[in-house]
């Protein structure tokens, strides 16, 4: 077969993914390895798919303490709220409330699931709260001696559902003496310090001993950093198009209705206009008399929320009143025992623990009272706020009813905790010329969420607020009765909440080795199977239903399914310089069906300097339990929800045009369909001379399908085609009903069309006695498109804006490392492009002057330098952010998507740091 040919059915298949530079070696013999993306050993620079590699020197040296830190600096990983920092909220309607202070990789920004997840090679149990793909923090990163990054997608090795790639964390084996370490990591303005400390000890030669165990314990510890210790974390900056879009204020806004002090509407002398909504410190232009509240700036969300509802309302900065970094605390643990039982035989048993617990602290509740609960506040009351001097009509006879921020219940804090575990057993060896793998594990991840301050028992939070002993008008200074402490107290729900159970029971095994010659050379195969049950169960401790704004899923009973699946691969050298791999793997799920998927990767070498190499692939991605199962969440949309179909019919009715509260529920859906992917990727390397190798490989990835968590927002806008999830009560006289609520959460989406290229360097030297090395990994991302529903025009998202990722056109890391006898340094630089920020009220008209509409691109330095001359003792000091490089400013609404004038999708709000390891090595 010519390459020509090759190349054309690659095309054919109509699929993209991504290749890693290696760089090219002498050809020296080579020690057999497993290189992820095949299951045939090898030499590590024959394969025709190379990995992108890390190893924990460089993890080390760049200070890094935690494998969600390590995932971000990948450049093929999205730039996507699935960190710790994004997921400590309740702002966004699509947040995940049941991760449990979780972080996940998300390869191509395709989103977790579609990432694989590995611990040497075989997977290990999603986690407990959300189920939908493997909790970054249970890896147990001190143990690991490298990383591989897959990025070519929809492995028929591992499992097609790698559709976005494979992240491989390979532990240290044949570890020998006892190692400690002690990590200290400091910001320069305060909070967010990490601490870590690790154990490490082995015994027993492998070769020598026939055996080798091994063992390593590491605990480490995050300090709570809060936006108010960051400058930068400030909503309230209206002039450059940023200002908080909510009435929920800490000194409440009083609410219209009937039956009520403000009646259906009022008006202010001189305007006809008949609002909604008042506060007494706007009238008296003080709204910023209260820390984080602010006059709300109506012309910058006119035609978000309406100016009926907030000309006279103040706002609520909560994203400058946010838990940037929430407390954390973990412990790692890993043992592992490998027993030379006859030659070229080992038996090895590995056991995997980790414990981890993250108090999210949300800001306090937002509360909206009404005749109906009983909860407005009664005429006669000792707080009773008269509005007559500003609204004429104003009715002291009658009870108001306000949206209040209740700051003196305090913020929401709870305690989830994650407990992970995997035992493995296994056989592995080599039969005549047959290498041979086998194996058997089991792996569970559990949650437990415990509420510990903030929430209240909504009937009994009602009465009490009805009482008129709780003033919801505090004046700076002034803080609640002792009477009205003891009766928000006694409203109070402390204790667990709800748990999350997931299990992976797993079988696997494959045999590799040559099978005949050509003239070419050897044609090697492998066939193996992997048999898998998984588990997933959701369960409440307590009733969430009769919790005010209670975070989490209602109870799942335990689901379980089966898979079962057969691979064979194929290693073909068609001529001396060519070879090509061929793959397939068919997957059948107990619930969902079976699936076939083909692989065919080539690699072609026409001179020792250069290199060609490409793949093609499918992929299949069964919806996972909580996306098929999980049962309601009901939540609230922010105060003035515009009806796109209502609004147009019944111009000026608030019920349509300005909707004072709009319930929404998301969950599960049992009708989703698989994903489905094509893709494919084409690449060279070169090595033009010694010391110097460069790799560029351009990829493609088509799903169709896609599924997606929808916002309540993105139902509404895309009426009538999603008019099934949207409730309406009977219809009026224009003969369109009220919104009863909106039916979000997960559904089949389109699809997304993603291509791009990723580029490598690699280059080392030495100068004299200086030795160096350097490389860069970046990413380029040609195209993101992505329909929202089938049949849709697909929109191109790179370099703009998107509440759930953002697709920036370039990515990269880059280190330089030196090294002279005892010591050795490193400069890391991390690097991510800007994009066209959210124009605020939705773009239309004018935004103010000083808006920026593009977002600048952020770099990040890191400095290190580590000293190995005392005894069997490194110290390492490193400077991360080295220039105190600032989030870049975004203007985008805080309602849809974390951070108060900037974004933790893309950078780190900790500021400059200094780092301080040091390694002893007893023995």
């Amino acid at each position: 077969m010519k390459l020509k040919k090759l190349a054309h059915l690659i095309a054919l298949i109509g699929v993209a993914s991504p290749a890693v530079a290696q760089q090219l070696q002498p050809n020296t013999p080579m020690a057999r390895v497993e290189v992820t993306g095949s299951s045939i050993k090898r030499i590590a620079k024959e394969g025709a798919l190379p990995v992108q590699v890390i190893n924990y020197e460089q993890i080390e040296k760049q200070g890094i303490t935690t494998t969600e830190e390590l995932v971000r600096t990948i450049s093929a990983n999205g730039t996507g709220a699935d960190n710790m920092t994004s997921g400590n909220n309740v702002f966004g309607a699509d947040a995940d409330r049941v991760s449990g202070g979780a972080s996940f990789a998300s390869l191509r920004g395709l989103g977790p699931n579609s990432t694989l997840v590995l611990l040497n090679g075989r997977r290990i149990a999603t986690h407990g709260g959300s189920g939908k793909a493997v909790d970054l923090n249970s890896i147990p990163l001190s143990a690991i001696a490298r990383v591989e990054i897959l990025k070519d997608g929809a492995s028929a090795i591992y499992g097609t559902d790698a559709v976005g790639g494979v992240v491989n964390f390979i532990l240290r084996t044949n570890y020998q003496g006892v190692e400690a370490s002690a990590n200290i990591n400091a910001t320069e303005e305060g909070g967010g310090t990490t601490h870590r400390a690790t154990l490490l000890a082995g015994h027993g030669d492998l070769e020598a001993d026939r055996f080798n165990v091994m063992a390593s314990v590491t605990v480490d510890k995050t300090d709570m950093l809060h936006s108010h210790q960051r400058k930068f974390a400030n909503g309230f900056q209206p002039s450059r198009g940023l200002s908080p879009d909510t009435t929920g204020t800490p000194y409440a806004n009083q609410l219209t209705g009937a039956g009520t002090a403000l009646g259906a509407n009022f008006t202010v002398p001189g305007d006809a206009t008949r609002y909604l909504q008042a506060n007494l410190l706007s009238f008296q232009n003080k709204c910023d008399s209260i820390p984080y509240m602010s006059q709300y700036q109506s012309q910058l969300w006119a035609d978000v929320t309406p100016v009926t509802r907030t000309r006279f309302s103040c706002a609520y900065d909560y994203g400058a009143d946010y838990v940037m970094m929430p407390p954390a605390e973990r412990a790692n643990a890993i043992a592992r025992g490998s027993f030379q039982i006859a030659p070229n035989h080992r038996l090895f048993v590995e056991g995997m623990a980790s414990h981890s617990k993250v108090t999210s602290i949300l800001t306090p509740m937002q509360i909206s009272t009404s005749l109906a609960t009983g909860s407005a506040y009664p005429v006669g009351g000792a707080y009773y706020q008269d509005l007559s001097q500003y609204v004429s009509t104003f009715d002291r006879t009658k009870p108001i009813i306000y949206k209040w921020r209740a700051t003196d219940f305090g913020n929401r804090e709870m305690d989830n905790t994650t407990e992970s575990a995997r035992l493995l057993v296994g056989l592995e060896g080599t039969l005549d010329r047959w290498d041979y793998k086998l194996g058997l594990a089991r792996a569970m991840s559990k949650t437990q969420t415990t509420l510990t301050d903030g929430y209240a028992f909504t009937t009994p939070m009602y009465q009490a607020l009805g009482t008129g002993k709780i003033n919801p008008w505090l004046a700076p200074g002034q803080t609640q009765t002792a009477e009205a402490l003891a009766l928000i107290e006694s409203t109070k729900f402390r204790g667990d909440l709800q748990h999350g159970r997931t299990t992976l029971t797993q079988l696997d095994g494959s045999i590799s080795g040559e099978v005949f010659n050509l003239p070419a050379g050897a044609v090697a195969a492998a066939v193996g199977f992997d048999l898998r049950r998984e588990g997933y169960e959701y369960g409440q401790d307590a009733d969430a239903t009769i919790v005010w704004q209670a975070p989490g899923n209602a109870a799942l009973k335990e689901a379980t399914r089966d898979i079962k699946a057969v691979y064979a691969e194929l290693i073909v050298p068609v001529f001396k310089d060519l070879e090509v791999q061929l793959a397939v793997r068919r997957d059948d799920y107990s619930v969902i069906g079976a699936t076939t998927n083909p692989k065919i990767a080539f690699r072609y070498q026409p001179t020792n300097w250069l290199l060609f190499r490409g793949s093609a692939n499918k992929g299949f991605l069964a919806p996972s339990f909580t996306q098929l199962y999980s049962a309601s969440l009901d939540g609230e949309l922010p105060n003035g929800v515009i009806d796109p179909i209502g609004c147009p019919a019944n111009p000026g009715n608030p019920e349509y045009c300005a909707i004072a509260r709009l319930d929404f529920k998301a969950g599960g859906n049992s009708s989703l369909r698989p994903e489905t992917s094509k893709q494919g990727t084409l690449g060279m390397v070169i090595e033009p001379f010694k010391g110097f190798s460069a790799s560029l490989d351009y990829w493609m990835i088509n799903t169709q399908d896609k599924i997606l968590n929808r916002t309540p927002q993105i139902i509404l806008a895309n009426q009538p085609a999603l008019a099934e999830n949207v409730i309406r009560n009977a219809p009026n006289a224009s003969g369109i009903g009220t919104i009863d609520y909106v039916r979000s959460g997960w559904i089949n989406a389109g699809g997304a069309k993603t291509r791009g290229a990723d580029l490598g360097l690699r280059g080392d030297g030495r100068v004299s006695d200086v030795k160096w090395s350097a490389a860069l990994d970046g990413t380029w991302t040609q195209s993101f498109k992505f329909a929202e529903l089938a049949g849709q025009e697909y929109k191109e998202y790179v370099g703009k804006f998107y509440t759930r990722d953002l697709y920036l056109r370039w990515k990269h890391s880059a280190t330089l490392t030196v090294s002279r006898g005892d010591w050795s340094g490193m400069l890391s630089q991390f690097f991510a492009s800007g994009y066209k920020d959210q124009v605020p009220n939705k773009g239309i008209g004018a935004p103010p002057a000083g808006f920026d509409p593009d977002v600048s691109s952020y770099t990040r330095f890191g400095l290190s330098a580590t000293y190995t001359g005392f005894k069997n003792t490194s110290l390492t000091f490193g400077i991360q952010n080295l220039f105190d490089r600032d989030p870049p400013f975004t203007a985008h609404n805080v309602d849809e998507v974390v951070g108060a004038g900037w974004d933790p999708r893309v950078a780190d709000p900790r500021g400059r740091s200094f780092s301080l390891t040091l390694k002893h090595k007893f023995f």
